[in-house]
């Protein structure tokens, strides 16, 4: 397993990845430093949205019982 250290900052620098997935990742020729950013930044875009859903779900749910009883604002001017 690989080890993992840390910056002066007290974050990993290090990241355990399964070693098949890395020689597999390695004979596509894959960037695995730029595709775990892009796996990290993907996830942490999910998770903000995720929190973002359950903080807001009342005034979700509000507005959607809006809409139900009363339609949509500005319905009559709409085209299609």
């Amino acid at each position: 397993m690989a080890q993992t250290s840390r910056k002066p900052n007290g974050i990993p620098n290090g990241i355990e990845v399964d070693e098949r997935l890395l020689l597999e990742a390695r004979d596509l020729k894959l960037d695995v430093s730029q595709a775990a950013a892009e796996g990290i930044a993907r996830a942490v875009k999910a998770e903000k949205e995720r929190l973002w859903k359950i903080e807001n779900a009342e005034a979700i749910k509000a507005e959607n019982d809006y809409i139900e009883k009363h339609g949509l604002p500005l319905a009559k001017y709409r085209l299609w």
